[in-house]
């Protein structure tokens, strides 16, 4: 698929989700026929469980599946912007490895940027509803959710939701470090992007373990807010609408 036809990129981040990556890709590829050309590019963060091979082998029938491989383990949003990087389509929607994010929800995703105020939205953001995790991780994550909305007040409840879509362009203009993924509506809000929320439907993880402990999360999500939180108050004032021909153009 050349550059010029394709015009949306799936982005999957995955580390050691052999048991999971080929029931994904069967799900997004039904997904994905209705919208137009597309393509799925899983970035493989250095796993040791087969998962290569196993891509490796996918893409001898799947034309549509790109791999990236990361060299060491980079992390979820590493994976994101070494994916974003290397799409080709117009529009890029995120989802995770493990397939508690349903690829059924991709065409309401990429919907809000075909409809009205198309122009304004910067971030289509998944919030899960009816989540299949664990009472601990729902209340961690709840309790971050609230912690990050009062400091960044970003309108948003659910930033570690997979689900995301944008536009390739507008996504590589943000400030790039590591677990931005998570700040991502902040991040777009910060350049004055609008922010467009759906809630998404959340599965139960087919096999293998997470790659996140709540108190992991809980020890970097502090230094992260504080960043974040002064590159909001640094924010841009304004973005350009037209660039004037330089004297003596036509």
């Amino acid at each position: 698929m050349s550059d010029a036809t394709c015009i949306y990129s799936i982005v999957i981040p995955a580390r050691n989700e052999a048991e999971n990556i080929a029931s994904l890709l069967d799900g997004i590829a039904a997904a994905c026929a209705p919208l137009g050309p597309w393509e799925v590019i899983v970035v493989d963060d250095a796993s040791d469980d087969g998962m290569a091979d196993l891509l490796s082998r996918r893409m001898e029938v799947m034309p549509e599946l790109r791999v990236i491989r990361h060299d060491r383990a980079g992390g979820q949003s590493a994976g994101v912007h070494s994916g974003v990087r290397a799409a080709r389509g117009t529009y890029v929607c995120t989802l995770d490895g493990d397939g508690q994010n349903p690829p059924s929800e991709i065409p309401n995703m990429v919907a809000p940027f075909a409809g009205p105020g198309a122009a304004e939205i910067g971030l289509v953001a998944g919030q899960r509803v009816g989540r299949q995790d664990t009472a601990s991780k729902r209340y961690a994550s709840k309790f971050a959710n609230a912690l990050r909305a009062r400091i960044l007040k970003d309108g948003t409840r659910d930033t570690g939701c997979g689900l995301k879509a944008f536009r390739r362009d507008d996504f590589l203009t943000l400030p790039y470090f590591d677990h931005m993924h998570r700040y991502l509506p902040a991040l777009f809000a910060r350049d004055g992007w609008t922010i467009a929320h759906v809630d998404v439907s959340h599965a139960a993880r087919g096999g293998g373990r997470s790659h996140y402990s709540n108190v992991q999360r809980a020890l970097v999500g502090i230094v992260d807010l504080a960043g974040v939180a002064w590159l909001l108050r640094r924010r841009k004032k304004s973005r350009p609408t037209e660039v004037m021909p330089a004297r003596g153009e036509v």
